[in-house]
């Protein structure tokens, strides 16, 4: 039985062959790198050879998701495209509703969130991306300036906090 043509049909060994192609292709992409520092988060991302005629500025693997976070992503650039648009429109959404900033963690769940949603449902594939989400926390207990914060999504849909990654 082929066990890669189904997203949701698992291998004798337990084994979601979808989800590990969309690994394979986050590991082909460019290394992106973050860093978190004790007041700044360093976001970095490799440059690959483009060809003669490509203009550099139209490559852009660190975007601005709102005004308190930026991301950068390793892995197929057409599927951050879809996935930084869907987020740049929750976080409208969280500030049209709430009146206030989402929280990088929050911005972080959403992604994973729905990179998770694309691991089980028909008719779509995983995003083969993983991302590095940067920014600042609130102010707490009188703080003027908010904390450096530093997650990391992969395309099964984990998320977790780093200090480097």
């Amino acid at each position: 039985m082929s066990y890669d043509r189904a997203i949701t049909v698992f291998s004798p060994d337990g084994h979601l062959f979808q989800v590990e192609y969309a690994m394979e292709a986050v590991r082909r992409g460019s290394t992106a790198v973050g860093v978190r520092g004790g007041n700044c988060v360093v976001l970095a991302v490799e440059r690959r050879a483009l060809a003669k005629l490509q203009d550099p500025r139209t490559i852009r693997k660190i975007v601005s998701i709102d005004n308190r976070s930026t991301l950068a992503f390793a892995g197929l650039t057409a599927d951050a495209r879809v996935l930084v648009n869907k987020t740049r429109t929750e976080a409208q959404s969280y500030r049209l509703t709430c009146e206030d900033a989402p929280s990088v963690e929050y911005l972080a769940r959403f992604i994973a969130r729905t990179q998770q949603k694309y691991t089980q449902r028909g008719g779509v594939r995983p995003f083969g991306i993983a991302t590095l989400l940067a920014g600042f926390s609130e102010p707490e207990g009188g703080e003027t300036e908010g904390k450096p914060v530093l997650y990391q999504t992969d395309p099964a849909g984990t998320h977790s906090s780093w200090k480097a990654q």
